[in-house]
């Protein structure tokens, strides 16, 4: 009877958070602390604890390689699985991709956490990466494009809970690539479960024009 070779099961996390003074959505890479690949910038990523849940993974590679505090990341969830053998130098791990998304509200790096010199990056913008992480981010970009305004815990931990509609745009722009007409954008918020269009506007604009409009979620469960 042939002898199968076992397979480790690695969590890699595509770490996001809305930067609205950059008006980007970012992705958080690291240097690689130990070969293989040491030195070069990778997703954060775990071996999956025997017994570990997913999330619990995800937490535990986004605070222990980025430094980022637990309790700014305000959803995660599952996005493919990627089983190439040759995918890592080491031998056979089958690589579970998540997204975890960061609350622009609260401050996302913990002091108390040495963090391994991560780099926040625009997703056009990400530097070549350790391992099959580059296919990763690439084949996994259009299923966060495709979340977004379908998955709510996902929209709502990007934006906040509260957000403009100038940041909406944003933010589709940055994971779609096409910067929507901000009419049928905001027709398709109208129809999201739990997000509501307030009368409330944000601050002037310092060169004048009409304050964009401020959305609101009342649910995201």
């Amino acid at each position: 009877m042939a002898r199968i070779e076992s397979t480790l099961v690695s969590v890699d996390v595509l770490t996001l958070r809305f930067d609205a003074r950059a008006r980007t959505v970012l992705l958080a890479v690291a240097p690689r602390a130990a070969d293989p690949f040491a030195g070069t910038s990778a997703l954060p990523g775990v071996l999956l604890g025997r017994g570990e849940r997913l999330r619990d993974a995800a937490l535990r590679a986004v605070t222990g390689k980025l430094g980022v505090d637990g309790s700014a990341v305000a959803a995660t969830g599952q996005l493919a699985t990627f089983d190439e053998p040759s995918r890592d130098p080491r031998g056979p791990t089958l690589s579970i991709a998540l997204w975890a998304a960061i609350d622009p509200a609260v401050p996302a790096v913990d002091p108390a956490v040495p963090a391994a010199g991560p780099t926040w990056t625009r997703l056009d913008a990400v530097p070549a990466l350790a391992f099959d992480h580059d296919r990763i981010v690439a084949d996994c970009r259009p299923m966060l494009a495709d979340r977004l305004w379908r998955d709510i815990p996902f929209t709502a931990g990007l934006l906040g809970r509260e957000f403009t509609t100038a940041q909406a745009l944003d933010v589709t722009e940055s994971l779609t690539g096409d910067r929507p007409y901000p009419a049928n954008l905001g027709r398709t918020m109208d129809r999201v479960p739990g997000l509501e269009r307030t009368e409330q506007h944000a601050a002037a604009l310092p060169k004048g024009g009409r304050p964009p409009l401020v959305w609101r979620w009342t649910s995201t469960g």
